[in-house]
């Protein structure tokens, strides 16, 4: 936890830009019965069935730079540990290519280790990457702790509360959202600190005999 604390209190550094990243899955939905237009009279409101089809599972990876206001979604089928290497090689070479590294933090998922690099390149591209990565962990039950779940939980809200049927217009959506929220430059203003985690959450630190 203090960890990942005394990165939150870095200043910011283009160089070694402070990236949040986690992920979420949605469930694809389509309309079965179509939806009846809207009527002519005033008042008349569009009737919907609830009936839906499944459309299975895709997965949304999203990295956020709080002290920036600058974040990125990418859209996937699943969430392996080929899909996390190609997240990451997208987040070194096209999204921070300039960095001398990239401060990393995310939750300790088996899937979010520079071993997953080596899953989906050959060994001297996946050292370049992880070369590239300062990797800082969320402790277990601290995902609380990783700005870009708060991040994930303004996207839920504001872009995947409606019937989502095809992965490509999950894709449109969200790709949507985050031009919206990028021109903003929404920023977090992180202010707990590990001198608030040592009084707040004193108990979660072990007890010395003296």
């Amino acid at each position: 936890m203090e960890d990942v604390l005394s990165v939150y209190q870095r200043p910011y550094d283009p160089r070694r830009p402070q990236v949040c990243m986690d992920e979420i899955s949605t469930q694809l939905l389509s309309h079965v019965a179509g939806r009846e237009p809207m009527g002519v009279q005033p008042g008349h409101t569009a009737k919907q069935d609830y009936e839906y089809k499944r459309g299975g599972v895709a997965n949304i990876f999203l990295d956020f730079e709080p002290l920036s206001g600058q974040r990125h979604a990418t859209v996937t089928e699943r969430r392996t540990k080929v899909d996390w290497a190609h997240w990451a090689k997208g987040l070194v070479d096209e999204r921070y290519p300039d960095a001398e590294r990239i401060v990393l933090v995310m939750d300790n998922l088996n899937v979010h280790s520079p071993a997953s690099l080596y899953e989906a390149f050959p060994p001297q591209e996946a050292k370049r990457i992880a070369d590239k990565l300062e990797i800082h962990y969320t402790p277990k039950h601290g995902s609380w702790l990783n700005m870009a779940e708060i991040e994930l939980g303004v996207l839920r809200g504001q872009c995947l509360k409606g019937r989502i049927g095809e992965i490509s217009t999950l894709g449109v959506k969200v790709a949507a959202w985050e031009h919206d929220r990028n021109a903003l430059h929404t920023k977090v203003n992180w202010r707990f600190t590990n001198a608030d985690a040592r009084i707040k959450l004193k108990h979660l630190y072990p007890v010395i005999d003296e």
